[in-house]
């Protein structure tokens, strides 16, 4: 697996955990849906920047959404 793939599975998993949905993730990270969906479905890679906004939203390390 590699890393685009381990941010999917990884934000999707922990997404749902916060019982938030992509809308949420989305407006809580000033992000459009349509790209937190494509991150979540590996289409997209996020860059750093994006991925530390979406750890901060979610309230994890950011080594997290990349394990």
């Amino acid at each position: 697996m590699d890393l685009k793939e381990a941010m999917a599975v990884n934000l999707r998993r922990i997404r749902h955990e916060k019982n938030l949905t992509q809308e949420q993730l989305a407006e809580r990270t000033n992000l459009s849906m349509r790209y937190v969906g494509s991150i979540e479905r590996g289409k997209v890679s996020a860059s750093v920047t994006v991925l530390g906004q979406i750890a901060d939203a979610l309230g994890v390390d950011p080594s997290e959404l990349l394990r």
